[in-house]
């Protein structure tokens, strides 16, 4: 289904699993990280591979079936996938950056460097990929995703660099909690009658279903 019609730019954690929901409302088919922790097939080393060598990166093979992407490890890709897609979309979804280090620490940056026992060895493939490509990437590895100074500069730069480098006429700045609005207006797609999505928050994390647990908050 490649090519993508929309590129999330937006570090997880900034409501990027409501988008996809909403995407997918809107007639997408949108790839999300819950794609490489719940499909037992998928390939999760092919991100690895792009990043690594991205003279190599083959985003059609990636993103078969699929012409939306938001979430990690899309965001880290958003620049050759702009080029490589060019009348994609770009949305960068955002939020406040403390806010977003306190709801990553508590889901996505918890387990990174200590899963569970019995994590599916699929689950175990994708987080490996993703301390390359996410805290290799755009961070100082995995280490640092544990220093909150450091993250909360790090989301801001990003934030300011997506709308630098991506023209104007193909960005959307994206608040968590905006709902459909914006959002169509930017896509060209009538407003659903149906609320907004509102999915994926802290307690309701994937990976909590995933390896067993439920987190306090």
């Amino acid at each position: 289904m490649a090519p993508l019609k929309v590129i999330g730019a937006g570090f997880g954690r900034t409501g990027t699993n409501s988008l996809k929901e909403a995407l997918n409302i809107l007639g997408y088919t949108t790839h999300h990280m819950e794609v490489l922790l719940t499909n037992p097939d998928s390939e999760p080393h092919l991100f690895t591979e792009a990043y690594l060598h991205p003279e190599k990166a083959d985003f059609d093979r990636i993103y078969q079936g699929f012409d939306a992407a938001v979430d990690w490890p899309t965001a880290a890709f958003y620049e050759p996938l702009m080029k490589k897609y060019p009348e994609a979309k770009i949305i960068l979804s955002v939020r406040d950056a403390e806010g977003w280090f306190k709801s990553a620490s508590n889901t996505i940056f918890k387990d990174l460097d200590c899963l569970p026992e019995g994590t599916p060895e699929h689950c175990v493939r994708a987080i490996e990929m993703a301390k390359t490509v996410v805290c290799g990437g755009h961070f100082n590895g995995v280490e640092s995703v544990k220093d909150k100074d450091y993250m909360v500069k790090k989301f801001n730069e990003n934030t300011e660099e997506v709308k630098r480098k991506v023209p104007a006429d193909r960005l959307l700045v994206f608040e968590v909690g905006e709902g459909w609005d914006r959002l169509c207006e930017f896509l060209g797609k009538p407003i659903p009658d149906v609320p907004y999505p509102n999915t994926n928050s802290t307690k309701e994390f994937i990976g909590n279903k995933l390896f067993g647990r439920q987190d306090e908050q």
